[in-house]
């Protein structure tokens, strides 16, 4: 049985979505970041970072959302929710998973950083107005890549999505507006899966 260790309303949610779409058993565990449940010697067993998700299955352990998504999809690939190893539709597929990670993420995690995660003398508020820049740069590429598609690996709804629409949420909880209406059609066509609710759920009541 899979085990995912997280908390809610951060990127654990991905996990605990893409569990959902496959509809496989598993085991949710909360991790309370607030109260320093992440830095117990149990958990920096798991992961030495000290941060949210991990996912167990045997032996194995993983800890970043996307290569967490990426093995799920592998391990089920009926599915279709990971396009198979060596296809043109899988390094689309990857492409846009580091995308996702190194590109339209990357600007968010610095403004949440610089707004409320590292230590007071580290924050450097000017940044934070750089990766507002940076973000609204990026969803524009992002928009353009969109047009006239409904997800963007093929004609079918796959991992990326998850980790791009899971992206944009953040953006609105930061209240990071990009103002592109084509990006909030997709983010709430993506995020109306009955999979997404059930994975908050989950979360939410833990087990």
């Amino acid at each position: 049985m899979y085990h995912v260790y997280g908390m809610p309303k951060t990127r654990s949610t991905r996990v605990v979505w893409a569990l959902e779409e496959l509809g496989v058993e598993y085991r949710f565990h909360l991790v309370d970041l607030m109260k320093g449940e992440g830095q117990t010697p149990e958990f920096l067993k798991l992961n030495p970072f000290g941060k949210v998700p991990v996912l167990t299955d045997g032996d194995l352990i993983l800890t970043e959302s996307a290569a967490i998504c990426t093995y799920l999809g592998d391990q089920h690939p009926d599915s279709g929710l990971v396009p198979r190893s060596g296809t043109s539709e899988r390094g689309q597929f990857d492409q846009w998973c580091f995308f996702a990670m190194a590109e339209l993420e990357q600007p968010l995690w610095t403004i949440a950083k610089h707004r409320f995660a590292l230590p007071d003398e580290k924050r450097l508020p000017a940044i934070v107005d750089v990766a507002i820049w940076e973000f609204q740069r990026v969803a524009t590429v992002l928009a353009k890549c969109l047009e006239g598609r409904e997800y963007l690996v093929g004609d079918s709804f796959t991992m990326v999505d998850i980790l791009i629409a899971h992206t944009l949420v953040w953006a609105r909880v930061y209240k990071i507006d990009h103002g592109i209406d084509l990006l909030d059609r997709y983010e709430q066509q993506i995020c109306e899966r009955t999979a997404f609710a059930r994975a908050r759920q989950r979360e939410t009541a833990g087990g």
